[in-house]
């Protein structure tokens, strides 16, 4: 595979800004967090949601850092073990860590009501749809393995990065549209989730399974490099998987509309109608 030209100054900078980057996110949501505990110390906030989101931090760091990152430049199966920390496993941790809710918690309640108008406008509630997370996460997968656009980032720095960028931005949407514990508009049953997830499953398995055949596939790397990723995408995915499966089920409220009193809703920023977050409470 084809590797990043990489000078020692190039090198720093991918080692050096990533993790200021992930450092600032992690002050940002702990200050965030302060604050919600401060400002109504009654409601509070989950230390469990801030351990899920330093988590997250911590697999993007994994992911991003030395030495992963420099394997993924020149192996495939360290590709694709990073796209399973940057695209599955971070954006999963991150989620469960409901920003949006300690965001509304924390915004004046001005800003609290625009967040909500946008949460709830035509264009969010299109992309938060399960079939336009999934082909937005899963369905990308193909479009990237199959054709030559992987190649192009291999060697392209800019376009790596985007690619970090769809991963984990798409990931993010897809475990938010699943088990997300921040309420979403229009979410559907969990039937319908669980059909969404059952369909990335196959569809990882199908995708993994034909990489490791070398069917279709446009990677340029050596084919014992090509069969290891298509396995780490396969248990690696399978894994991920039943984790998001399984935070689906503990998040699951069957009565949680009927228990919802105006007393529950954050004070600050949150508008009429938008949920607490079950278990969000310090």
């Amino acid at each position: 595979m084809p590797a990043h030209g990489h000078t020692a100054g190039s090198s720093v900078q991918e080692t050096l800004l990533p993790a200021l980057a992930l450092l600032a996110c992690a002050g940002a949501y702990l200050l965030l967090a302060h604050r919600a505990r401060r400002g109504n110390p009654a409601l509070g906030w989950s230390r469990r949601r801030t351990a899920w989101f330093m988590t997250g931090i911590f697999l993007l760091g994994v992911a991003l850092l030395p030495p992963v990152a420099p394997f993924a430049h020149e192996d495939f199966r360290g590709h694709m073990a990073q796209h399973m920390l940057i695209g599955m496993y971070a954006p999963l941790a991150l989620v469960l860590a409901a920003p949006v809710t300690l965001l509304l918690r924390t915004l004046p309640a001005t800003r609290g009501r625009q967040l909500t108008a946008v949460l709830h406008s035509p264009p969010a509630r299109v992309i938060a749809h399960p079939a336009v997370a999934l082909a937005l996460s899963t369905g990308s997968l193909a479009v990237l393995y199959f054709t030559p656009l992987y190649n192009t980032t291999t060697s392209n720095p800019a376009a790596h990065w985007l690619l970090h960028a769809h991963f984990l931005l798409s990931g993010c949407l897809f475990a938010y549209v699943i088990a997300g514990p921040d309420p979403a508009p229009s979410r559907p049953g969990v039937r319908a989730r669980l059909v969404c997830l059952g369909v990335a499953i196959a569809a990882h398995a199908v995708i993994s399974q034909l990489m490791y055949g070398g069917f279709w596939v446009d990677i340029h790397a050596p084919v014992e490099q090509v069969q290891g990723g298509a396995e780490i995408m396969y248990y690696g995915g399978d894994v991920a998987e039943l984790l998001l499966a399984a935070a689906l089920v503990a998040n699951w409220r069957p009565d949680h509309r009927s228990r919802t009193t105006p007393s529950t809703v954050a004070p600050q920023g949150m508008s009429e109608g938008w949920e607490r977050v079950p278990g969000a409470g310090g």
